[in-house]
């Protein structure tokens, strides 16, 4: 061989290695960013063919695809899809739409992840079917239906939590929607299914139990401002504040007083533990102010306040402000003022108690099936972070537990079963209340946390509490979780 056809040879092989490395990079380096990039229509032309992989929750298909007769090749299809679209939402080709779990799990549903590049070579060489990957979540169906039937015709939501890993066993929202409208093929009918669910002042397509407009968490944020006194190592449950009648804020001519409209039992003073077991306000309201916004706030960021979760459903965050002026920390000390918080968080304050103080992080996929049953990839719990020490997480433990077997939480009690947890009753200016319930069972061994909202007073205005009407829909979503 001349030198000639030796230096063309060298470099017609590196001009290969050259096209082979840069493809290689595109198709598998690259393909998932590529699949997912806003315009691509290749991508989106590619999936019509795909068989798109299942959603799954405990055994149970939630979202799957079925043969169409248009170009399509495929229609998505849902399963209960009212109960399902606050976690599925909604996936349609034509359009180019996806929300929810088909949006953050796109790539491998549709078989465009880059673990998948084999799974897709191996299709197109056997001729088989494209298809992507199935999403097992870690919700149950039976403890969702349980949780969706137990909040009946309410505006609110359900979050239900695996104290130890942090799955999500459960998250209902409602109003809801039928995710089957907005998978329709046909663009006009679709357009006018979701401008109406848009226009709608009661946000069907708002996930409650994560985001949009965050409620105040009323009472069930004593538990954050306990615990902040605890870890601060200045008190303890039996630390004792005057039992007032009505108290004045700080600087302020305002008047806040107790649920009931006296003291908080008997006696001229009330322990921490007694305050927080019949839910008085007054109380809190001293030990917020004596605690500090500085102190309230650095415990709440401990359960998760004022942060993002991805999982991979993005939250909104909780918030507790910085800056709060000693009216507003006085406010605070029990869930009112310019404290907002997400189901999703106050079933966080109740799991990390549960947990020993330890806060996990909130997700909800267990695993991703390929196309050939083997699992791809398995969800990992983590922690987000140490709340409060073990020994004071136990007397959190004993005094939310105290709170519902003889206490403001009465309507949360299992038979057989020690249950912990607290209620809140929030106020909203002169608009209807907030009610809520969060807690955890067994309390000597956690098997789930829940937070529970009912918006709009439950249809009883200023006078339903958390009590009445949330406690009971906790209830049953924990005796679901416990097969009671």
């Amino acid at each position: 061989m001349t030198k000639e056809l030796r230096r063309l040879s060298v470099v017609m092989l590196a001009m290969f290695l050259a096209l082979f490395v840069s493809t290689s990079v595109i198709q598998v380096g690259q393909a998932e960013n590529l699949a997912n990039t806003a315009g691509n229509r290749r991508a989106l032309y590619d999936s019509y063919q795909v068989q798109r992989g299942s959603i799954i929750a405990s055994g149970t298909v939630i979202a799957s695809s079925v043969p169409s007769d248009d170009v399509y090749s495929w229609q998505r299809q849902y399963t209960d899809a009212e109960m399902w679209a606050p976690v599925t939402g909604y996936m349609n080709p034509v359009l180019d739409a996806r929300t929810r779990i088909e949006l953050d799990k796109n790539s491998v549903l549709s078989g465009a992840n880059s673990s998948q590049f084999f799974s897709r070579l191996e299709q197109a060489a056997t001729g088989q079917v494209p298809r992507g990957s199935n999403v097992e979540l870690s919700l149950d169906a039976g403890v969702q239906r349980a949780a969706w039937d137990a909040l009946g015709d309410q505006q609110g939501s359900v979050v239900a939590i695996e104290p130890s890993t942090g799955r999500i066993l459960a998250m209902v929202s409602k109003p809801s929607f039928d995710t089957n409208t907005l998978a329709s093929h046909d663009p006009d009918a679709v357009n006018a299914a979701y401008d109406q669910l848009a226009a709608d002042p009661s946000q069907p397509l708002v996930n409650r139990a994560i985001e949009g407009d965050l409620n105040p968490p009323g009472s069930t944020f004593k538990l954050v401002v306990a615990s902040a006194a605890l870890a601060s190592g200045r008190y303890t449950p039996d630390s004792a504040f005057p039992n007032l009648a009505s108290y004045t804020l700080p600087q302020s001519s305002s008047v806040v007083s107790n649920a009931g409209g006296g003291t908080c039992g008997g006696g001229d003073t009330v322990t921490i533990a007694t305050a927080l077991r019949l839910s008085c306000n007054i109380p809190f309201a001293e030990l917020a102010v004596e605690l500090g916004d500085d102190a309230i706030r650095a415990e709440a960021q401990k359960y998760g306040f004022n942060a993002s979760f991805s999982m991979p459903l993005t939250s909104t965050p909780s918030s507790y402000p910085a800056n709060l002026d000693a009216p507003q920390t006085a406010l605070s000390g029990f869930g009112q003022g310019q404290v907002r918080a997400t189901p999703l968080q106050m079933a966080m304050v109740s799991a990390g108690i549960a947990n020993q103080g330890v806060v996990m992080n909130p997700r909800m996929v267990d695993r991703i099936i390929g196309s050939t049953l083997s699992v791809d990839d398995e969800g990992t719990s983590s922690e987000f972070g140490r709340a409060l020490d073990s020994n004071l997480a136990a007397q959190m433990v004993t005094m939310m537990t105290a709170n519902v077997q003889d206490g403001a939480a009465s309507n949360a009690r299992i038979d057989g079963v020690q249950v912990a947890g607290k209620t809140g009753t929030a106020e909203n200016d002169s608009r209807p209340y907030t009610l809520w319930f969060t807690g955890f069972a067994p309390a000597d061994d956690p098997k789930v946390a829940v937070a529970v909202v009912v918006e709009n007073g439950g249809g009883q205005g200023q006078s339903g509490s958390g009590n009445e009407i949330a406690a009971p829909i906790a209830k049953k979503v924990m005796e679901a979780v416990l097969g009671k």
